[in-house]
């Protein structure tokens, strides 16, 4: 008996640095993904956060999961400049972990930069069109 479609929640098991982004995604190790990203220590993860323009503690439970392996945490806040919310920043700080919001196009260079360098970083990125 044939098994329907599976779908799996998206995700890249190991570090790569970002080829391209723009049209809604990123291009990473010869693939593609639609969306949003969150890449972490234990891969490149799709992420959907509850509200891009209102990010929360609760969008990054799997960074806090991971809190010991990251020092940097970038974060892609799409085509603009967006400031973190208090609330974030107290609960990323609390963790450990230093978070720098910027625009996606300046975070994925600068994550591939400090990926190259084998940093302790993480990413959050909005995507953009």
């Amino acid at each position: 008996m044939a098994k329907g479609i599976v779908i799996r929640e998206a995700h890249f098991p190991g570090r790569a640095p970002i080829e391209a982004y723009g049209n809604g995604g990123f291009r990473f190790a010869d693939m593609s993904h639609r969306g949003s990203l969150l890449c972490l220590p234990s891969g490149i993860h799709g992420w959907e956060p509850a509200d891009p323009l209102a990010l929360t503690a609760a969008d990054f439970g799997k960074l806090l999961a991971e809190a010991g392996k990251v020092e940097i945490l970038l974060v892609g806040t799409g085509k603009d400049l967006k400031p973190l919310p208090t609330a974030l920043r107290a609960a990323l700080k609390e963790a450990g972990i230093s978070a720098d919001p910027m625009s996606t196009g300046a975070a994925v260079r600068t994550y591939n930069v400090l990926l190259a360098e084998e940093r302790a970083v993480a990413a959050a990125l909005i995507a953009v069109d």
